[in-house]
């Protein structure tokens, strides 16, 4: 069927027309992502278990819909929106059930709309969780768009998000339904699984995800450290996650380091401390660690150059401060100092805090790009992003345009480094959405500025390259970062057949990662 509105009519006898929405501000909204407004979508289907998805998808492709999958919608690489006029979006938020949990074989299986926030609570009081857990964003961001678009943070010392999949039920093109691994064990034979993760759903849907548990840490210890020098910050961050030492290892230049102390307040961190006490295991402990986030209010970052904040998590207390113990050695060692630890203690107690950091602390609009480097590439890559920013000082002085840094350790190999750019421009649905409300309202409102964000264009252009430079590899790829490009040929060719045969006519997210 070539008409989209007789197409969407096939939909909904299939699954029922309250599945089906043509809201045309829903249409608008979900064709757009944080960074990007595409095109505006027929209709949006949000099916409501797998049977519907497996019968609406059936539909959908039976009159010849382009598909757009959608998880929570955090994404910045256009790799959720619509690549034509006319496609269905498939939102998966209504499909948010945590299946089982099974203490027993010590696995989680949830639908692809539940977020990591809601499988953190259910798993939290149970003293168990996946051996990586989510990424900032996951009071928003789901489990099936983690698994699609890939991505990192909690849990980092163990790998990505998709390394902890065990395996997924999937949708396929023509609405026919596949299992990959055996939920308890992942690569039964060749890794069908991991064809599945990271696919931005251009291979298919996933509908069910299985996870690995592991027990909570019973005890942590938490490091903050402030260097005046890159080079030392870099050794010391590479260091740190060549040892093993902590679950987390991140990091901030001085610039966001100053956007993120503007953004909240004491009250927050009052707020904040409440989390911080409960998470300390005692009363008094816990009331001892929120007088010293209280003490150091919001000062003790104010003359560092970069900072390195770290996690480490043990069997007993005397574990956990060995290790930072030996964290405190190599930072001495690489010409750092200790600072109070406020940042990572207030984190970990709230691992899914509001996303008001979408924005700028003004109202700004925001967008990262970033790279996953190989140790001895971190500080040529950062050099190289510095002369970038230098070519173009005045004109983004010009348009006021802000950049800073993110750090963060993958496991013992890699070496992250996400740049991001704030720049006055007009907010769109997706900002004002998910932003809580109170803050948005105080935010202020820029006009459209498209000379500040072609600027932000050719910026992120010239990381990209960088980036290709370095062989730096990255998440979220969308129809952002060149995978085909990066890819072996051979290795791509793989690809491709994999998508002739799951989706021969194109229709499951086509562009999405180069296929």
């Amino acid at each position: 069927m070539s008409d989209p509105l007789t197409a969407l009519e096939a939909v909904a006898e299939a699954v029922g027309a309250d599945m089906l929405v043509t809201d045309e501000a829903e249409r608008d909204f979900v064709g757009q992502d944080i960074f990007s407004v595409g095109r505006r979508p027929a209709g949006i289907f949000r099916p409501r278990d797998i049977d519907s998805l497996s019968r609406g998808i059936a539909a959908a492709a039976a009159a010849k819909l382009t598909i757009a999958p959608r998880g929570g919608g955090m994404s910045y690489t256009s790799g959720l929106l619509p690549a034509e006029e006319g496609a269905l979006v498939v939102d998966v938020s209504a499909m948010n059930r945590i299946l089982s949990v099974d203490e027993a074989d010590m696995t989680v299986t949830v639908e692809a709309g539940c977020t990591w926030a809601k499988l953190y609570e259910k798993l939290h009081p149970m003293g168990l969780r996946p051996p990586v857990w989510g990424t900032l964003s996951g009071l928003i961001a789901n489990v099936g768009g983690g698994m699609s678009q890939n991505g990192v943070f909690w849990g980092a010392a163990r790998g990505p998000i998709v390394s902890s999949a065990l395996s997924f039920d999937v949708v396929l093109a023509d609405g026919s339904v596949i299992r990959t691994g055996n939920r308890g064990m992942r690569s039964f034979g060749p890794d069908v699984t991991g064809l599945f993760a990271g696919d931005c759903g251009a291979f298919g849907i996933k509908a069910h995800i299985t996870l690995p548990l592991i027990r909570e840490a019973k005890a942590f210890a938490y490091g903050s450290y402030a260097f005046q020098d890159a080079e030392a910050f870099i050794t010391a961050t590479s260091e740190i996650a060549r040892a093993g030492l902590a679950t987390e290892v991140f990091g901030f230049d001085p610039f966001l380091q100053a956007q993120r102390m503007k953004r909240e307040s004491l009250a927050k961190d009052a707020k904040a401390l409440v989390g911080v006490m409960k998470s300390q295991g005692g009363f008094w402990k816990g009331l001892k660690e929120g007088a010293k986030i209280v003490a150091a209010g919001r000062s003790f970052l104010d003359d560092a150059g970069f900072s390195i904040h770290t996690i480490c998590e043990g069997r007993s207390q005397a574990s956990a401060d060995a290790d930072l113990e030996a964290i405190n050695a190599i930072v001495q060692a690489a010409g750092g100092r200790p600072v109070e630890n406020t940042i990572p203690k207030v984190m970990r107690a709230n691992p899914f805090p509001n996303v008001n950091s979408m924005v700028g602390p003004q109202g700004e609009r925001w967008v990262p790009t970033h790279g996953v480097l190989r140790h001895s590439k971190a500080l040529p890559t950062l050099n190289a992003i510095v002369a970038l920013y230098e070519k173009h000082r005045a004109e983004m002085e010009r348009f006021d345009i802000g950049a800073g840094y993110l750090f963060l350790t993958m496991g013992t190999t890699n070496f992250l480094i996400e740049p991001v750019f704030f720049w006055p421009d007009q907010l769109e649905q997706v900002h004002e959405r998910a932003v809580e409300p109170g803050h948005f309202a105080k935010l202020t409102r820029f006009p459209a500025n498209p000379e500040a964000r072609a600027l932000v264009d050719r910026l992120r252009a010239g990381l990209m390259e960088i980036f290709g430079e370095m062989e730096a590899g990255h998440f979220q790829i969308g129809r952002s970062y060149p995978l085909k490009a990066r890819s072996d040929p051979g290795a791509w060719n793989i690809l491709e057949a994999v998508k002739h045969t799951v989706d021969p006519d194109h229709r499951m997210n086509p562009g999405s990662i180069g296929l």
